[in-house]
């Protein structure tokens, strides 16, 4: 529950909503406030804070915004504090597993498909076997702390036995130690998209909201395809980054 508010200053020159923006955002660093907590009413709190509701409304779509804070509507709705995002990095090929391992975070799955199929154009494609051939393909829904962050459908060859293993861990390590095919390349595109109503059902949010498509092809040392994937994040729960750098050209 969220403690006492602090007496606003006037004319210091810093807008009332910046400094309720500041207190919401000091009273969740410093642990007042967790991830799931709701905040008192719109009502209640604007007369507690001595403001306006228009003046409390935009503190919070500014919070909500940089998705500090979570509002929903209804009865039962209201802002919440929301769960922090969990950085991902591309930089390295390390798998959802590894991710949230290392945001010391428990990765879970819930497999959607496992199955056999004819490959479809763009996988033959990324995977380099004739349209129509068998492949496999996984689904899953990926959580992390127990709420939805990612669904993952990825196609493998007709690796034999693939579809018989535990599908529920790091696919990139079942990869390397039954197949010796551990992933070493990839080749990775992002695209901002809008949920479709099945994928918003299974990630816990609601048709038309922002994704972030991540759409891969991975190769072993050989240079041998053994992944395509299309994964879509929720941008509110992970965010992407990327590490770079400059290389000295030849001679310099």
């Amino acid at each position: 529950m969220v403690g006492t508010p602090p007496q606003l200053e006037r004319g210091t020159g810093v807008p009332a909503h910046v400094q309720i923006e500041r207190w919401l955002l000091k009273s969740i660093s410093s642990g007042e406030l967790a991830p799931g907590d709701r905040l008192p009413g719109e009502r209640e709190l604007a007369g507690r804070l001595g403001v306006s509701r228009m003046t409390l409304r935009q503190a919070l779509a500014t919070l909500e915004r940089d998705g500090v804070l979570v509002r929903t509507p209804g009865r039962a709705g209201g802002a919440f504090v929301a769960e922090p995002r969990i950085e991902c990095d591309l930089t390295g090929l390390t798998g959802f597993t590894e991710q949230m391992r290392r945001a010391h975070l428990r990765a879970e799955a819930r497999i959607l498909v496992a199955a056999t199929v004819p490959a479809p154009a763009a996988v033959a494609r990324a995977l380099r076997v004739a349209p129509g051939s068998p492949v496999h393909e996984v689904a899953r829904v990926r959580s992390a702390g127990r709420s939805p962050v990612a669904l993952e459908r990825s196609y493998f060859p007709d690796l034999p036995g693939l579809l018989d293993q535990d599908l529920t861990g790091s696919l990139y390590a079942l990869l390397a130690g039954r197949y010796d095919l551990a992933p070493r390349t990839a080749v990775e595109r992002l695209d901002p998209v809008i949920a479709r109503p099945a994928e918003a059902a299974e990630l816990g949010t609601t048709p038309g909201a922002p994704l972030m498509l991540i759409e891969r092809t991975a190769y072993a040392a050989g240079g041998m395809a053994v992944e395509f994937a299309r994964d879509l994040f929720r941008p509110d729960r992970v965010r992407i980054s990327v590490r770079s750098g400059v290389t000295e050209p030849a001679g310099s």
